[in-house]
C-alpha cells in the first residue's frame, strides 16, 4: 500500500551531496495504515495515542503515522505568546480579529484575546518612506527628511508639472513610490524598475511578510507530551509569514518547538526542534509534503514530514482542546545538514531578496538581513559570498560562465530549478525571492540550494499569474520580475544543458501524473479520520479534492471569505495540475510549445499586467487599495485633486501626529504606527487636527 513512499529515484550524482533516502516501510507500519482505513470507512476514529514514541528521526518523519502532540501552557505564558504589531490591512486583511469568533466549517476556534488581526499598510509604506526618506542613513527620519521626501514624492508624481495631483496620479504615484527598488551594483537603484513588496524584517529581525508587518514571535515556555511522553520546559513559539497573517483570528496557527532550548540534550527521534504547519492554504494537508518529497526523490535536500494531532491545555482556560491536523515538518539545522552532506560544517543561510546575489559592496553589514545567517559566518564565507555577488552583479559574460561554477554546485542547481520550475512555485525564487535555504559546503566553497516551505506549490499561488499561466509556465523563462542572476545563468550552456536533462528525465520518472495520484490516494485514508474530528467542511472539500475536483482557495488574505484569494479561480487539485504540467513540460523540451511568461509585475503578485501596468491607472499595486486615503487626507478642501500646498502640509501634519514623543524624529515604529493608525483605508484616515 505504501511502496511509493519509499522509493526515490533519480539521485544526484554529485559527490558533494547524499539525498535523504527514506526506508521502505515496517510491517507495523502497513498494519497501522489499514486500521486507518478501516477507522475512515466506519466513520470511527484512530486512538493515535496506541502509537509508541519514535526512536529514530526516520520514524518520526513517517506519513503513515498520525502523532499525538499535546502542549501545556500557564495562562500568564499562553498569553505572553501573542505578538504584536500587524495592525488591521485593509479591514482586517488576515481574518477575524481575535474575540470576534471563528467563521463557520473551518474550525476557526476563538483565542478570546484583543489585538490587532491582519496586516497593516504599514507593511507595505513604511520600508519606502524609511529607505527613501532616511538621508543620513541612521535608521530616524527627521522632521526636514520627512518633509523632503513629501517633496520629492510630489515632484516625481506631478509628471506633467501642473502642480496639482488627481486620484490617478496619486495611485500611479504610489505604485511606483511605495515599491523597494531593485538595486544595482554597488547601490542604488540606477533606473531600474520597482522590485515588488520588501519582505525583509528590520536589522536582526526575522525576514518575511509577518516581520515586514512588524510582527515579532516570542518564545514562552510550556510542557509537552508526545505520545504519553511527558518533555518539561520546552520552548514554543508561533511561525509563518502569510499563513500566520492568516490564521491570526484563530488558534490553529503554525509553531516551532525548541525540545532543548531550556533542557540541554531533550529530543525526541534524535530531533530537537519540531515545526508544526497548520496548512491554511491546503486543503488536501498533502501539498508542501508531496512538494519536499518531490524534491527528495529528484536529488534536492528538502525537509522530511509527518503528522500530528496538536491539543492545547491552558490552565484555567482550555484543557486538551483540539486544534486540529498539522504537518510536521523536518527542521533545517546542523543535524539536517549532517544528515544531508555529511558533516555539520558549513554556512547555512536563508535569503530574502528578489535580486539574487546582488553586488553590496564590501561591507557584510550591508548582505547580513538579506542572506540571514543561521551559522556563525567565517571572514573566509562572508568574503565568498561577496566575490560571488560582485561576479554575478559586475562580471563579464566570459568570467561569469568561467566561474559560476566554482561558487555553485550547478548540478545541485540544475535539479532544484527543475522541480521548482515544474512545481510552478511561484512564492519562492521565481517570484519574491524567498523561501529557501543556502548551504555554504565546507570543502568545495560551493552553494547549493535547499527547498522550504512549499505550502503554494503545485502551481497554487493564485497572487501570481492565472491558473494557465502556471500550468504552462515557461521554462526558458519562469521567473517574473527582472532577475539579473537567473538571467544570466540561464544563459549559461553548462547550466542550460544540466537543467534541460533534468527536466527530461523527471519528466519520464518523479514527474509523472500518475505517482502522486497514487500518493494522494495513499495518504487520504490515513489522514482523513483526523480532518473529519477537525470539521465536517473541511472534510468535504478534503474528499473533493482528493477526487480530483477544484475548491475555492483557502489562500493569502483570509480568502476563506475576503482577502485577495477571494476572488480569485478555485485551485486545482494535485492531481489535475500534474497531469497539464508534465504535458507542458514534455512540449516545450521538444519544441511544440513555448511555454508561457508572467507579464513584469512591481506590486503584491498577480497575473498579467492591467491596462496601465503596476506603475500606471489601474495597475494592480498598493496604489489600488491606498490611493483613496492618500486623497482623502491630502485633499483637505475636498476638490478632487491635491495641490502641492496640500500635500506638503498634509506630510507636516502625519510627521506631527507621529511624533509622539517631542523627540523631533520618527523611528521606525514611530512611522508604522502612525501609519497604521492615520492610513487605513478601513477609517477613511485620520490626520486628528
Amino acid at each position: 500500500m505504501f511502496d511509493t513512499f519509499s522509493k526515490t529515484s533519480a539521485m544526484s550524482k554529485s559527490d558533494q551531496f547524499r539525498p535523504i533516502v527514506l526506508s521502505r516501510w515496517s510491517l507495523s507500519r502497513i498494519v497501522l495504515g489499514l486500521l486507518v482505513l478501516a477507522s475512515s470507512q466506519n466513520g470511527s476514529t484512530l486512538n493515535a495515542a496506541a502509537l509508541q514514541v519514535p526512536k529514530k528521526s526516520a520514524e518520526l518523519f513517517n506519513p503513515a503515522s498520525i502523532w499525538t502532540v499535546h502542549l501545556k501552557f500557564t495562562n500568564d505564558q499562553w498569553e505572553a505568546m501573542e505578538p504584536a504589531g500587524g495592525g488591521g490591512l485593509f479591514g482586517g486583511f488576515g481574518g477575524p480579529r481575535p474575540g470576534a469568533g471563528a467563521p463557520r466549517g473551518d474550525n476557526l476556534i476563538n483565542t478570546g484575546r484583543p489585538g490587532p488581526g491582519g496586516f497593516g499598510p504599514a507593511m507595505f509604506i513604511a520600508p519606502a518612506f524609511m529607505t527613501q526618506g532616511d538621508q543620513d542613513k541612521d535608521g530616524k527620519l527627521s522632521k526636514m527628511e520627512f518633509a523632503n521626501l513629501g517633496e520629492k514624492w510630489f515632484g516625481e508624481w506631478d509628471k506633467d508639472k501642473k502642480g496639482t495631483l488627481n486620484a490617478d496620479q496619486v495611485r500611479d504615484g504610489l505604485n511606483t513610490g511605495l515599491m523597494m527598488p531593485m538595486p544595482a551594483a554597488g547601490g542604488g537603484n540606477n533606473g531600474r524598475p520597482p522590485r515588488g513588496m520588501n519582505l525583509q524584517g528590520p536589522d536582526g529581525k526575522r525576514n518575511g511578510l509577518a516581520s515586514a508587518a512588524g510582527v515579532e514571535f516570542k518564545y514562552v515556555h510550556a510542557d509537552l507530551e508526545f505520545e504519553g511522553t511527558s518533555l518539561k520546559d520546552v520552548s514554543v513559539r508561533y511561525k509563518g509569514n502569510g499563513t500566520f497573517m492568516e490564521s491570526r483570528g484563530s488558534m490553529k496557527r503554525s509553531l516551532k518547538i525548541d525540545l532543548n532550548k531550556n533542557i540541554k540534550g531533550q529530543k525526541i527521534a534524535e530531533v530537537g526542534t519540531i515545526n508544526l504547519a497548520n496548512n491554511i492554504t491546503d486543503a488536501t494537508w498533502m501539498n508542501e509534503p508531496l512538494a519536499f518529497r518531490l524534491h527528495r526523490d529528484s536529488g534536492v535536500p528538502a525537509p522530511r514530514t509527518g503528522y500530528a494531532r496538536v491539543y492545547v491545555t491552558v490552565t484555567g482556560k482550555m484543557d486538551k482542546k483540539y486544534l486540529g491536523l498539522y504537518s510536521l515538518v523536518e527542521d533545517v539545522d546542523k543535524h539536517f545538514i549532517d544528515e544531508n552532506f555529511g558533516s555539520k560544517k558549513g554556512a547555512l543561510l536563508k535569503p530574502v531578496t528578489s535580486d539574487l546575489f546582488s553586488d553590496l559592496g564590501e561591507d557584510w553589514t550591508r548582505y547580513n538581513q538579506t542572506y540571514d545567517p543561521k551559522t556563525d559566518l567565517s571572514k573566509e564565507e562572508k568574503q565568498r559570498i561577496i566575490n560571488l555577488c560582485k561576479l554575478v552583479s559586475k562580471g563579464s559574460d566570459q568570467d561569469f560562465e568561467a566561474q559560476i561554477g566554482d561558487y555553485l554546485d550547478l548540478e545541485n542547481f540544475a535539479r532544484y530549478m527543475a522541480v521548482t520550475v515544474w512545481l510552478s512555485d511561484m512564492d519562492g525564487i521565481l517570484g519574491p525571492g524567498q523561501n529557501f535555504y543556502l548551504h555554504l559546503h565546507s570543502t568545495t566553497k560551493k552553494l547549493q540550494f535547499i527547498a522550504w516551505d512549499q505550502d503554494h506549490s503545485f502551481g497554487q499561488f493564485g497572487m501570481r499569474g492565472t491558473p494557465e499561466q502556471r500550468e504552462n509556465l515557461s521554462i526558458d523563462k519562469p521567473w517574473q520580475n527582472e532577475n539579473r542572476f537567473l538571467q544570466r545563468i540561464f544563459k549559461i550552456e553548462a547550466f542550460k544543458k544540466l537543467y534541460t536533462a533534468r527536466l527530461t528525465e523527471f519528466s519520464k520518472s518523479v514527474f509523472k501524473p500518475e505517482r502522486f495520484a497514487q500518493q494522494m490516494d495513499e495518504l487520504a485514508p490515513i489522514l482523513r479520520p483526523a480532518i473529519k474530528e477537525e470539521s465536517e467542511d473541511l472534510l468535504k472539500k478534503f474528499d473533493l479534492q482528493v477526487a480530483g475536483e477544484p475548491v475555492a482557495m483557502r489562500g493569502f488574505g483570509g480568502s476563506r471569505g475576503g482577502g485577495f484569494g477571494g476572488g480569485m479561480q478555485p485551485m486545482k487539485t494535485v492531481k489535475a495540475f500534474s497531469t497539464v504540467r508534465t504535458q507542458s513540460i514534455i512540449d516545450q523540451i521538444s519544441g511544440k510549445s513555448k511555454g508561457q511568461e508572467l507579464s513584469p509585475f512591481g506590486g503584491f503578485g498577480g497575473g498579467p499586467r492591467r491596462p496601465g501596468g503596476p506603475g500606471g491607472p489601474g495597475g494592480f499595486g498598493p496604489g489600488m487599495f491606498l490611493g483613496g486615503v492618500f486623497m482623502s487626507s491630502l485633499d483637505s478642501n475636498k476638490d478632487q485633486s491635491v495641490s502641492h500646498v496640500e500635500f506638503t502640509e498634509g506630510f507636516s501634519r502625519w510627521f506631527q501626529n507621529w511624533n509622539k514623543d517631542k523627540s523631533g524624529v520618527l523611528s521606525d515604529e514611530d512611522l508604522r504606527s502612525g501609519i497604521n493608525k492615520d492610513l487605513s483605508p478601513e477609517l477613511g484616515g485620520n490626520l486628528g487636527g
